[in-house]
């Protein structure tokens, strides 16, 4: 809801009435008795949306509202007039306004236009994100949101690139969590600086410290120079830190002191350096189920929990699916030099049903592996895996017939991930863990546990 409105109307009567009218609605409310006197309130104060009198001494509605419009790009202004015409609407229209009001008019007509105001610039807000430039920085991966779920994160994104507060991102695998982060660091005062992105849970545990921090020559045996650490690397910029529930305890520490004090201290050295470092976390894991089982620091977990971003899973936001189908149509339809332009309707049909365990991620894999197999310029059934097809997973298939143990199902669907990540990597072990977002030793660990060979 818009909170803050300018009243510009030189009759005091009508002013009081709209204040008492719109404060009862809790609105936070502005007057002013001319045009001038708008402009000064304007330089002032911000202002989400204008209500101005057409006639007025001096400066009148007409000459007021290409002013206003140009300080106030976006902010809707609603015109009122007791001599309304089809005509003046139309010139109102021309010259930037939203809207108008004939006098004399109801409250409920007041409250009305002011909704609709409000409805269409959270859409234009919303389309304005989804058009904006980002491209730099998040390459081919798109931000893509008809869901309102998707359009309300995208809207708080935005209101918290500006500020260098910590952000924590949760969500599921594959939902996008480095695509927004990159979206919040290109939204950011900060967008040409570096952006550095790590993985937490891909860096052998000995050499953490090392790598975020970086290290004095001779600090350990194979320390033959000195290195700087990926803090430094992303100093007046941003660093984001994935898979953040997988850093030792140690470790946690030390970043800790890192966002109180804004300095970090290379492995060997004895003075501390100042670093300006905006920090995006993210994780998979339940941070608050992590600190009860001791795991992770509480201390910690509330530094990094400054602004929350929780990205839905994509079974959660399957308004998105389409969009999203088109965007990788036309990706892999340019890279992989592939003459497909279009998807049929019962397999889009299909796409937008299936549950998505792996998310973004497994529905670009599947339209990338659709456009390799697809014969002609239309994306057919056949192109899409068995499990999809066919309308169920393979996974819930293998529990079905009334064995509904979440335990079991787990299980099966952990050994038939990891299988693919290795087919996938030709059995690379470092490879896989990383496409699967788990650390090295939690894969070597999983596979021995369900018996797994190379």
């Amino acid at each position: 809801m818009f909170e803050r409105i300018l009243i510009v109307d030189d009759d005091d009567a009508l002013r009081e009435s709209l204040e008492l009218v719109l404060a009862a609605e809790g609105y936070e409310l502005a007057s002013a008795a001319s045009g001038m006197q708008a402009l000064e309130r304007i330089e002032s104060m911000p202002v989400d949306v204008i209500l101005c009198d057409l006639r007025m001494p001096g400066l009148d509605g007409f000459d007021l509202i290409p002013q206003l419009a140009a300080r106030l790009p976006g902010v809707p202004i609603i015109l009122m007039s007791a001599h309304a015409t089809a005509d003046l609407a139309i010139e109102a229209m021309r010259r930037g306004a939203y809207d108008y009001l004939a006098k004399p008019f109801q409250p409920s007509e007041v409250l009305l236009t002011l909704r609709k105001a409000h409805e269409r610039e959270r859409l234009r807000r919303a389309n304005q994100l989804l058009k904006r430039d980002v491209s730099r920085a998040l390459g081919e991966r798109p931000i893509v949101a008809a869901s309102q779920v998707m359009i309300d994160l995208l809207e708080m994104l935005e209101r918290t690139a500006t500020f260098k507060a910590t952000v924590l991102l949760t969500g599921e695998s594959g939902t996008g969590k480095e695509v927004l982060a990159r979206a919040l660091h290109a939204q950011s005062p900060r967008r040409d600086e570096p952006f550095v992105a790590v993985n937490s849970g891909a860096i052998p545990e000995q050499l953490l410290e090392s790598e975020f921090f970086g290290h004095a020559k001779g600090a350990f045996t194979g320390a033959n120079r000195a290195r700087r650490g990926l803090f430094s690397e992303a100093n007046r910029g941003s660093i984001f830190l994935d898979e953040i529930g997988e850093l030792p305890l140690a470790l946690q520490v030390k970043l800790l002191r890192v966002l109180q004090e804004e300095e970090i201290r290379p492995v060997g050295e004895s003075k501390a350096q100042q670093v300006d470092v905006r920090v995006i976390a993210a994780t998979a894991r339940d941070l608050e189920a992590e600190i009860a089982a001791g795991r992770f620091r509480e201390d910690l977990y509330y530094r990094l929990n400054v602004i929350h971003l929780h990205v839905p899973a994509l079974r959660d936001r399957r308004k998105d699916i389409p969009l999203l189908v088109d965007h990788f149509l036309a990706h892999f339809r340019d890279t992989l030099g592939k003459p497909v332009r279009t998807i049929a309707d019962d397999t889009l049909a299909k796409l937008t049903g299936y549950h998505w365990p792996g998310n973004v991620r497994e529905l670009e894999n599947v339209i990338e592996r659709a456009v390799i197999l697809a014969d002609g310029d239309r994306l057919t059934l056949r192109e899409l895996p068995d499990s999809i097809a066919s309308g169920c997973s393979k996974e819930a298939a293998e529990s079905s017939g009334g064995d509904f143990a979440l335990r079991r199902a787990r299980r099966t669907f952990e050994i038939q991930m990891i299988r693919r990540a290795l087919s996938a990597t030709e059995g690379n072990r470092t490879h896989a863990a990383k496409l699967l977002e788990i650390s090295h030793r939690a894969l070597l660990y999983k596979m021995k546990d369900y018996g797994i060979k190379d």
